[in-house]
């Protein structure tokens, strides 16, 4: 596969811009929905080549008490001891260790996700939205992407069962990420 030309301009150091992304999770629960979170507080890292792919690379660090579903009780059950731990594992990581390009504008990034001291690889497929040079000159690029994780690989096993008998909290969850993100530096 080769990659769009005008990608090359994009080479460069990013930075996920939080007021315009997403990073959370969808989970599924006995009530047949969905709980919709996410993380508040992160710190990124990211080199995207637009000529050469697989020299581009990421690191995401979440602040695991920065979780956010939208209910507070069900906030601190999740940064408690049952699930993510946040006052033994304060941050929760994906480092990439391989990107390639895998359709026109689809990017597929491959790494390990470490939850709770645990790292296991992960696979996250991006397709590129677009880029622009925003009114204050800086110029922004967009990526779209999810992944499905079995959250017990990673020791997060708590699951209280109902009277009916069925797990409260699915073993599946999805994780989004809605990137904007602004260049820090480019190379020509």
């Amino acid at each position: 596969m080769v990659p769009d030309p005008a990608l090359a301009a994009l080479t460069g150091e990013w930075t996920i811009d939080p007021a315009h992304s997403r990073i959370g999770s969808l989970c599924g629960t006995p009530m047949v929905t969905t709980v919709r979170g996410s993380f508040a507080e992160y710190e990124s890292r990211l080199y995207f080549d637009g000529r050469n792919p697989a020299r581009s690379r990421a690191e995401i660090s979440l602040y695991t008490a920065s979780v956010d579903t939208g209910v507070e009780q069900r906030d601190a059950h999740l940064v408690g001891r049952d699930f993510l731990d946040a006052a033994q594992h304060p941050r929760m990581a994906f480092t990439s260790t391989a990107v390639q390009l895998t359709g026109r504008d689809v990017y597929r990034m491959t790494g390990g996700l470490t939850i709770r001291g645990t790292t296991h690889p992960m696979v996250l497929d991006l397709t590129y939205i677009g880029h622009v040079t925003d009114p204050f000159g800086y110029e922004r690029v967009g990526f779209d992407g999810a992944t499905t994780i079995n959250r017990s690989d990673w020791g997060l096993t708590y699951n209280a069962r109902p009277a009916e008998g069925r797990a409260m909290v699915s073993e599946r969850l999805r994780l989004q990420f809605d990137i904007a993100a602004i260049c820090s530096t480019s190379s020509d």
